[in-house]
């Protein structure tokens, strides 16, 4: 399932790829005329609307093929990168960068497209921009309570509204459309301001265009965005060997020797009754229920840990654990583990240490308890591995 790792290929194949994408978004600007500061700033004069119709058509098409895509089960969504948002500094930021847009007639990434081929005035719009975030970047301490202000994680306009992924795709594809549109009959305006805008659409070329985008959205509204258990049945044989040669379901004594390591972020996630919890739990585990592990945040949250993350299971029921660990697995979660046996038989594997010691709190043994055991008592699972989520920047 997509997105594509391209990490095994290496630092060298890494960044080639990176410079080819760089290269051929470089070159599609400049064909789309965004070196040429006339071009771009006659947007906001209603003559030139080439910006708007080449960015809307740009961002319609990538959202109709990732969603697409995704309802086919082609696509994991849970790993494109959805910028953390900021509303409020993003509103100014916003502002300050669209008064720079229509003063200098570029933004940062059209300035580069234009000194690339050699234009004075994309040359200097260019060291201002370098100037400017240096600028910001040494003063920004300044106004950090206003820089961190309105947060909000992964925030879509279907969690906005209160809409289904489909939904919102139709409503954007809808919008697109109407801009689009908007646009041509601006430009014909502005050419010409003596004749009467003709309202009704004559480019069957677009026409066709909007037809076939319409379409699309209204097919990723009706098929919907597949359930774990339709992309477990994509992707699962991948993972299931990794349930069959037990190779996911930890010792009690590694459990110990992880939660006593100061360089992991360790997640204990206790799927047992609430009753069973409060009578007895590890330390700092969360009690969750099935159910609870369907929730988008949750699944978000576990995505967002550090490379040293590493999240654990625990159920006193092998089916269960394996069931929770199969929900989070096609969500995306790395480094997820099964503590083996639940803790069934945890008090019954600590019980000689404690015999041994003063004061032992099996709800948290130390790392000294290790030492009471031989160093063959255990075969470590635990392999940290790096979850990489495809992203985008603005041009």
């Amino acid at each position: 399932m997509l997105p594509l790792d391209i990490g095994p290929l290496g630092k060298a194949l890494n960044y080639l790829v990176y410079f080819a994408i760089g290269l051929g978004f470089g070159v599609s600007l400049e064909l789309a005329g965004f070196g040429n500061a006339r071009k771009l700033a006659g947007q906001f004069y209603f003559k030139d609307m080439t910006v708007l119709k080449t960015m809307f058509t740009a961002i319609l098409t990538a959202c109709l093929l990732i969603f697409l895509t995704a309802a086919l089960g082609y696509l994991d969504f849970s790993k494109i990168y959805v910028n953390q948002t900021y509303l409020w500094p993003g509103i100014v930021g916003g502002l300050v960068m669209g008064v720079g847009f229509v003063v200098g007639g570029y933004c940062p990434g059209t300035s580069i497209i234009s000194a690339a081929s050699l234009k004075l005035d994309g040359l200097m719009f260019f060291i201002g921009t370098t100037i400017g975030a240096g600028v910001f970047g040494g003063t920004v301490s300044s106004m950090q309570k206003f820089w961190n202000s309105s947060y909000t994680e992964r925030l879509l306009l279907s969690d906005v509204f209160g809409w289904s992924l489909g939904g919102a795709v139709v409503a954007v594809t809808v919008l697109a459309l109407v801009f689009f549109y908007g646009a041509e009959k601006a430009e014909e305006f502005a050419r010409d301001t003596s004749k009467a805008p003709q309202w009704r659409p004559t480019n069957r070329r677009y026409m066709a265009a909007a037809g076939v985008a319409f379409g699309t959205a209204m097919v990723i509204w009706g098929l919907g965005q597949p359930t774990p258990e339709a992309k477990w049945a994509r992707v699962g044989d991948q993972y299931q060997p990794l349930l069959d040669g037990r190779d996911v379901f930890i010792h009690p004594l590694e459990y110990v020797k992880t939660w006593n390591d100061a360089t992991i972020k360790l997640v204990t996630l206790d799927l047992r009754s609430k009753e069973a919890f409060d009578a007895f739990h590890l330390d700092a585990a969360r009690n969750v229920t099935f159910e609870g592990l369907a929730d988008e945040k949750f699944a978000f949250e576990l995505n967002q840990l550090p490379p040293q993350g590493v999240v654990i299971l625990i159920a006193d029921d092998e089916g269960e654990a394996v069931r929770a660990w199969k929900r989070l697995k096609v969500e995306g979660v790395t480094n997820l583990y099964i503590l083996e046996h639940g803790l069934t038989e945890w008090k019954h594997t600590f019980e000689p240490a404690a015999h041994a010691a003063h004061h032992f709190d099996f709800a948290k043994p130390s790392a000294k308890v290790l030492e009471a055991f031989p160093k063959d008592a255990y075969t470590p699972k635990i392999k940290l591995k790096t979850a990489r989520r495809a992203g985008g920047l603005c041009g």
